[in-house]
């Protein structure tokens, strides 16, 4: 059985060690190192090179995001989940547009966060229903939508320069519910091949080639 190395990075020791305990007891998953500050993350994922980095916000030296933001850089493979204790819009979306796989509470039931994991880690987007409410109100607040007559806002939706066509808005709907490319290829019935060429065209109409961004779009422009 292949074992998801796992580093925590976070400055509340009883946290850390709580969640250490708790994902020591499943036998896919080895915490191979913790840290409490942003900069200590950064060596341990060069000297470890685990799978999974589980990242708090707010943390002394260097903090979270911008932890995140060195990290995808010189490790583009490794996903990075966002552990933390606030919803705040800011927070989450610069995480995410730094290239984190995802954003969770830190109130969250044990088993869910270990399903996010693993999850996390076979290439699936995390976002928890509160996380995406507190997101779609941002990106609406700063949109050309919120300030649309009533009437005329369902034009708005998939309102690209060269819209997505209909098989396409199929594709982005997976991406959304955070299937990966094997996943939709299944459901839809087409090679995987296929479905990486369909997401390659909806990033160009995105204008993203990143696909944590492309969803955080795809969120705010298309129904589900």
């Amino acid at each position: 059985m292949k074992r998801l190395r796992i580093v925590i990075a976070d400055d509340q020791t009883l946290f850390r060690e709580g969640l250490q305990t708790i994902l020591s007891l499943e036998d896919d998953l080895e915490v191979v190192g913790v840290a409490n500050n942003g900069q200590d993350v950064l060596e341990l994922v060069h000297k470890l090179q685990p799978h999974v980095v589980l990242m708090d916000v707010e943390m002394p030296v260097l903090n979270g995001i911008e932890s995140t933001k060195i990290l995808k850089k010189q490790y583009p493979e490794l996903k990075i989940l966002i552990l933390s204790t606030f919803a705040e819009d800011t927070y989450i979306i610069e995480g995410l547009a730094h290239g984190a796989c995802g954003y969770l509470l830190k109130d969250l039931h044990a088993d869910t966060l270990i399903s996010s994991i693993r999850d996390a880690a076979s290439g699936q987007f995390m976002l928890p229903a509160p996380i995406a409410e507190v997101l779609a109100k941002r990106l609406y607040q700063t949109s050309d939508v919120a300030t649309y007559p009533i009437q005329h806002q369902s034009k708005v939706k998939n309102s690209f320069p060269d819209p997505l066509t209909e098989r396409e808005l199929d594709l982005a709907r997976l991406m959304v519910r955070g299937f990966t490319n094997k996943e939709i290829s299944a459901r839809l019935f087409m090679s995987e091949g296929t479905v990486r060429n369909y997401v390659s065209v909806i990033y160009s109409k995105l204008g993203t080639n990143e696909r944590s961004k492309a969803i955080l779009l795809l969120q705010n422009i298309i129904d589900l």
